[in-house]
C-alpha cells in the first residue's frame, strides 16, 4: 500500500495528525507510523493504538500486514 493512502486514512480520523511512515521491509506491507495528534490528548496508549487501527481496519485485512505505532500528543513531543 502506498504511503500517501495510509496517511490519508489516518488523517480522516485525526485531521491534525503529523504522520511519518517508514517501510520496514521495502514491500509496502510492513510499516512503522509515527503520529503526533492533539486527538490523542486524554487517551491511554491502548486507546490511541485503537484509534489508528480503526482508521486502517480495512487495510489491515490485506494490503498492510504489519504496523508498528509510535503515537504522541504535541505536548509529549516537547518532553525530552
Amino acid at each position: 500500500m502506498k504511503p500517501d493512502a495510509i496517511i490519508a486514512k489516518i488523517r480522516e480520523a485525526l485531521p491534525d495528525a503529523e504522520v511519518e511512515l517508514s517501510d520496514l521491509t521495502g514491500t509496502e506491507d510492513h510499516w512503522k507510523a509515527s503520529i503526533i495528534s492533539a486527538g490523542f490528548v486524554g487517551h491511554s496508549m491502548m486507546a490511541r493504538h485503537r484509534m489508528v487501527m480503526a482508521a486502517l481496519a480495512e487495510e489491515m485485512k490485506g494490503p498492510i500486514h504489519a504496523l508498528t505505532l509510535d503515537v504522541k500528543t504535541p505536548e509529549e513531543t516537547k518532553k525530552v
